[in-house]
C-alpha cells in the first residue's frame, strides 16, 4: 500500500509578506514563485488581487507555472451583499487565477465582534462566496480562520461553517490556527472529530508559530489525516511567523514516508530555495535552521568529528545531502586531530595522523585562539592559515601603511560623518599609494585596497561584503578589550566564505580580516601573484 499524498501550499508571498521588515516587489514575487513551481510546490499563493498594486501587478503578469497552480487570496462577500455585487470577491474572480482561496470567520466571537453580523448571515456569506468561485470554473479553497479557537469555544457552530463551505463547493477546507495558541495534542484531537464530519481528502492545515509548535501542529494535524499542508518558506509571517515548508518538507518525506509532489531530486533542491529567498530578502541565513543551515550538520567537538568521520550515523540524523546542505567540521579551541584532519581533507589538503604538521596547526589554533581569535564559522581563515603552514600561499599584495580618519561635516545641507582611508600597497612589485572615502572605516579600507589592486587583479570587482560582526572580548577591560571582527563575503559564483580577525583595536582586527577576505578570493580564482 502507498504512503497517503500529502499536498503542499505555499503563503510565502502573501502571507509571508506580513513578515516585519520583508517587502516583495513585483519581481521578487516573479522569482520566488518560479523557484516554488521548480521545487515542487502545488499551490502558490501569490497575493491578494486588489489589496495593493504590487499584487494588481502579479497577477496581470499571469505567472505560467509548470506543476503548481496559481492561487489568489481573499476574503469572503461582505455582511448584507450579494456574491456577484461584491467587489472584493469579483476581483478575485477576475484576477485570472484558477485556485481561489477564501478566509473566512469560524469562531462566533469573531462573527458578532469583528464582523458585526449574524451567525446565520456568516454560514451564508461562507457559502455563497465559494459557489460564486466554483460557478466562475474555478478551484476553491476555504480557510476556516481561528477554527480552532472557534471549535474550543463553540464545536457545533465550527462544524456548521464547515459544513457551509462544503454545500458551496470547496475543494478543500483548511483548518488555521490563526492565533498560533493551540499545542499539537489538541490539534490532533480536534482533528481527529472533524474527519468525523469532512473527510481527510478534503481538509489542509495553517498554522501560526506563536508558541514555537506550528510544524508540530502541522504534522500532528497530518497524523490525524488531513492532506494539505499549508506554510511559508524559512517560517516568514506575521508575529512569529507561520509554519515552516523548508522544515516540513523533509520530515513529511524522509521521517514519515509520505509522498508529495517532489521526488527525492527536488528534495535536494529544498537548501538552495531556504537560501534563495534570503537572498532575495537581502537577509543572512539562520546558521542554525533545522536541515537546511550552516550549523545544520556541523560537529565542533573532537569526539564527535572522530566518530562522524567513521560513521556519519553516529551524530547525524540523516545524510546531509538528501535536502542540498553538506557536512562541517568546525576548528576551535575545542579542536582535536581528527576536526583538523577532516577540514584539511574538506579543501583538498589530505595529510596522514602521524604528519606532524597536523599538530602544528591544532597548536597554532589553539594558540591563536588565546589571542582572541577563532575559526568556528571562519573556514577561510583557516584554510588560509593551513595552506600558508603547509605549502605557502602567494603573496599577492603587501601593505606598506594605512590610515584612517573620521570626519564630521557638512555634505548638501546633511550632517554626516564620513571615513577616509589612506594606504600605501605593494602590489605586482610596485608601491601604490591610494585614497578612499567611505561611509565607515571599513568601507573606506575596503575602497581603497581594491583601487589599489583591481588594474592586477580584475577578477575582485565581483567582491560583496555582505556581513560585518563585531565582538568585545572580555568586556572588564573596557575600551582596552580585544575586538574580534567576523567578515563574510560572497561573489558572482555564489560562493560565501568568512573571515577573521582580532585586535585591541577595531580597525586593524578589521584589516586582517579584510586582507584574508581578498586573499581567499584571490587564491580559489586561481590568480597567480
Amino acid at each position: 500500500m502507498s504512503a497517503p499524498r500529502i499536498f503542499l501550499y505555499d503563503s510565502t508571498l502573501r502571507d509571508g509578506q506580513q513578515t516585519q521588515g520583508v517587502d516583495f516587489s513585483v519581481g521578487d514575487k516573479l522569482a520566488i514563485a518560479s523557484e516554488l513551481d521548480h521545487l515542487g510546490i502545488d499551490y502558490i499563493e501569490a497575493g491578494w488581487p486588489g489589496a495593493n498594486p504590487t499584487d494588481d501587478a502579479v497577477f496581470a503578469a499571469a505567472p505560467s507555472f509548470k506543476r503548481a497552480r496559481l492561487v489568489a487570496f481573499g476574503m469572503t462577500r461582505r455582511p448584507g451583499r450579494a456574491a456577484a455585487d461584491d467587489p472584493g470577491l469579483q476581483r478575485l474572480i477576475g484576477s485570472g487565477a484558477p485556485a481561489i482561496c477564501l478566509v473566512g470567520k469560524t469562531w462566533d466571537f469573531h462573527v458578532t465582534v469583528a464582523l458585526r453580523t449574524t451567525l446565520d448571515e456568516n454560514l451564508r456569506m461562507i457559502e455563497d462566496s465559494l459557489a460564486a468561485c466554483v460557478a466562475a470554473g474555478r478551484e476553491a479553497l476555504f480557510d476556516a480562520e481561528h477554527f480552532f479557537d472557534g471549535y474550543k469555544a463553540n464545536p457545533s457552530y465550527a462544524l456548521a461553517c464547515l459544513e457551509a463551505a462544503q454545500r458551496g463547493g470547496t475543494r478543500w477546507i483548511v483548518l488555521c490556527d490563526t492565533n498560533g495558541g493551540t499545542l499539537p495534542h489538541e490539534v490532533e484531537a480536534i482533528v481527529g472529530k472533524v474527519i468525523k464530519v469532512i473527510p481527510g481528502e478534503q481538509l489542509g492545515i495553517h498554522c501560526h508559530n506563536d508558541t514555537e509548535n506550528a510544524v508540530a501542529n502541522s504534522l500532528a494535524a497530518v497524523r490525524a489525516g488531513v492532506r494539505q499542508v499549508q506554510g511559508t518558506l524559512n517560517g516568514l509571517g506575521e508575529r512569529c511567523g507561520n509554519a515552516n515548508l523548508i522544515s516540513l518538507l523533509p520530515t513529511l518525506m524522509l521521517k514519515l514516508g509520505y509522498e508529495t509532489g517532489l521526488s527525492e531530486a527536488d528534495l535536494a533542491h529544498v537548501t538552495h530555495a531556504s537560501r534563495f529567498v534570503d537572498e532575495r530578502l537581502n537577509r543572512t541565513p539562520n546558521r542554525h535552521a533545522p536541515y537546511v543551515g550552516e550549523n545544520a550538520f556541523a560537529h565542533k567537538g573532537g569526539l564527535h568529528v572522530s566518530a562522524v568521520e567513521k560513521d556519519p550515523r553516529s551524530y547525524e540524523h540523516m545524510a546531509p545531502e538528501r535536502i542540498g546542505n553538506h557536512r562541517k567540521i568546525l576548528v576551535s579551541d575545542q579542536a582535536g586531530r581528527a576536526n583538523v584532519m577532516a577540514l584539511l581533507d574538506e579543501v583538498g589538503l589530505t595529510l596522514t595522523a602521524d604528519d606532524p604538521h597536523v599538530g602544528q596547526l591544532v597548536e597554532q589554533v589553539k594558540a591563536r585562539e588565546l589571542l582572541g581569535y577563532t575559526y568556528d564559522g571562519a573556514e577561510a581563515s583557516f584554510e588560509l592559515l593551513a595552506r600558508g603552514l603547509l605549502q605557502g600561499l602567494p603573496r599577492y599584495f603587501e601593505l606598506d601603511s594605512f590610515r584612517v580618519i573620521d570626519e564630521r561635516r557638512w555634505v548638501d545641507g546633511t550632517l554626516v560623518t564620513l571615513s577616509e582611508a589612506t594606504m600605501k600597497v605593494r602590489v605586482a612589485g610596485r608601491m601604490r599609494m591610494t585614497v578612499a572615502e567611505g561611509n565607515g572605516p571599513v568601507n573606506a579600507l575596503d575602497l581603497a585596497l581594491r583601487e589599489a589592486l583591481l588594474a592586477a587583479y580584475p577578477t575582485l570587482a565581483g567582491l560583496q561584503l555582505t556581513d560585518y560582526k563585531v565582538r568585545i572580548l572580555e568586556s572588564g577591560a573596557g575600551t582596552g578589550a580585544i575586538t574580534r571582527v567576523m567578515l563574510e563575503c560572497s561573489d558572482p559564483s555564489r560562493r560565501r566564505w568568512t573571515t577573521v580577525g582580532a585586535s585591541t583595536n577595531v580597525i586593524e582586527a578589521s584589516w586582517q580580516a579584510l586582507s584574508d577576505a581578498i586573499t581567499y578570493k584571490l587564491w580559489h580564482d586561481g590568480v597567480k601573484a
